[in-house]
């Protein structure tokens, strides 16, 4: 059994325990324990990886497996993993663990929950571990059907438009990165040989430049909404504000991560001179995206919706770096992903900790609460801190590697543009000081907060989760780095081999 396919075999193994589960107690320790057990895999697998590195292992893709899967099409079921892959397996691992502890007290059709939700880590695992972009295709609508049901069964508000909006764009997304797929896998073998999804062997080769101008804007844009690339966005802060606090975890901490992934993965490595030429357009849009989405986080008063818009910024800088293809940002992108998916999973779990206490998301009904709940109080503070980049915290490295890499572009527009996003970091700052200062400080506002209690057992093994992840890559994050650079070598090798040096 080669370990990858356990990230794709634990959850649907945990799925059938929890088919047999007869009450409430059951489901959650059976969830625990299988998402426990996928944690472990993913440690694991980071040895491993390590271990493989360090013993001299030069290869592109480690514990690779090839296995036919269709053959009238050339699909095979190809798995493998470099640093960035795996990186974002133990992200993965960690938001699901978490995710898991912060749904313990969901209890109307409970079984179905921990299902549909563990359905959803399933997708994700599968899309990071896939080679064969049509088997990544296939785990990433695994990976997002299953938001439809979340959203609207265990959602709140206006559940049921948010759930459509939602799935509505990003079938759009899906339709569009159909399009970019069929047309790679046409053009996958331009010397005439054998069609193929295979993402390696297609890097082998060069897709005509015609047609890279024609599927780039379809594979970038069909993940990109799934980043939250403006003006595609829109379902993004919807969806999260309904969602209950577990879906949100996910659905911002790890789920958007497809996103950017996928277009660092299929859209940039596999058509790299399209990617060069129309960087300059997708460069204005996710520009947009950073400060937009800082401006709109200040705007919102009810918690949810200011995380959301949070979401966009950050996940904007995600797309930003990786459209600046050096070494440096790209290594950035990778760690802003990772750091991002923490923080606003913790986030998201804290939001939906304060509201199941308080009773409302709406930071004006609320004040003083660092005073009658200190534990949740101390970790959204440090939770805000790392969002707004302090030093020693994972939001810091991942921020100043982009920025960093971004700057080393000498041309006036790649500069103006990164000091533009660069902006984002004082529009950042003025609504987590705001929202910490209204939420956590002064006076206690309504007299029934006196009587709130702390955070119980299994919301702290939620939260110290993700926050002592968030402090290991602030205070140690050369190992990351070093394990992401080395995933980064061949990829930027063939970006910065083209000879298209684009408009700008």
């Amino acid at each position: 059994m080669n370990i990858l396919s356990l990230f794709v075999l634990i959850p649907v193994l945990t799925i059938i325990a929890i088919l047999f589960t007869s009450n409430m107690k059951q489901t959650r320790i059976v969830s625990a324990i299988g998402m426990g057990i996928q944690l472990i895999v993913a440690g694991i697998l980071v040895y491993m990886y390590l271990a493989e590195r360090n013993a001299g292992n030069t290869a592109d893709m480690l514990f690779y497996y090839d296995a036919v899967w269709f053959p009238t099409l050339n699909i095979h079921y190809t798995i493998g993993v470099d640093g960035i892959s795996v990186a974002m397996i133990a992200l993965t691992a960690i938001v699901v663990f978490a995710g898991i502890f912060a749904s313990w007290m969901v209890d109307f059709l409970y079984r179905e929950f921990f299902i549909s939700l563990i359905l959803l880590a399933s997708g994700v695992f599968g899309f990071f571990i896939s080679l064969d972009i049509f088997t990544m295709f296939l785990f990433y609508e695994v990976a997002v059907i299953p938001m439809y049901l979340l959203i609207g069964i265990w959602g709140s508000g206006p559940k049921e438009y948010s759930a459509m909006k939602l799935t509505l764009m990003l079938m759009a997304g899906s339709a569009l990165l159909f399009v970019a797929i069929l047309g790679i896998y046409f053009y996958s073998a331009p010397a005439g040989g054998v069609l193929t999804f295979n993402l390696l062997e297609i890097s082998k080769n060069t897709i005509p430049i015609e047609m890279q101008r024609f599927l780039f804007p379809f594979a970038f844009v069909g993940f990109g909404i799934l980043g939250a690339l403006f003006p595609f966005h829109t379902w993004s802060p919807d969806g999260h504000a309904s969602a209950p606090t577990a879906v949100s975890m996910l659905h911002a901490g790890v789920l958007m991560k497809l996103g950017g992934y996928g277009a660092f993965r299929v859209a940039i490595y596999l058509m790299p001179e399209a990617a060069h030429e129309q960087a300059w357009i997708f460069i204005i849009l996710t520009s947009i995206s950073v400060v937009y989405g800082a401006f709109g986080a200040i705007a919102q008063k009810d918690l949810k919706y200011i995380n959301a818009y949070s979401s966009v910024s950050h996940c904007g800088l995600v797309l930003f770096a990786i459209l600046m293809m050096n070494q440096t940002a790209m290594n950035g992108a990778i760690i802003q992903m990772i750091s991002h998916g923490l923080m606003t999973a913790l986030f998201f779990a804290l939001i939906g900790m304060i509201y199941g206490r308080t009773h409302t998301r709406l930071i004006n009904e609320m004040g003083g609460l660092m005073k009658v709940i200190p534990f949740l109080g101390v970790v959204y503070v440090i939770a805000g801190l790392a969002s707004l980049g302090l030093p020693g915290l994972s939001g810091f490295v991942a921020e100043m590697t982009i920025f960093v890499g971004a700057y080393q572009h000498t041309d006036t527009f790649h500069r103006v543009a990164t000091i533009v996003a660069t902006s984002s970091i004082v529009i950042t700052a003025v609504y987590i000081l705001r929202v910490v200062g209204i939420l956590l400080l002064g006076p206690i506002k309504d007299d029934h907060y006196l009587h709130l209690t702390d955070a119980v057992w299994y919301e702290k093994l939620s939260t110290l989760t993700l926050l002592l992840s968030i402090a290991a890559i602030g205070m140690a994050p050369l190992w990351l780095s070093d394990m992401i650079n080395f995933s980064l070598g061949p990829i930027i090798e063939k970006i910065s081999g083209v000879t298209i040096a684009g408009l700008f």
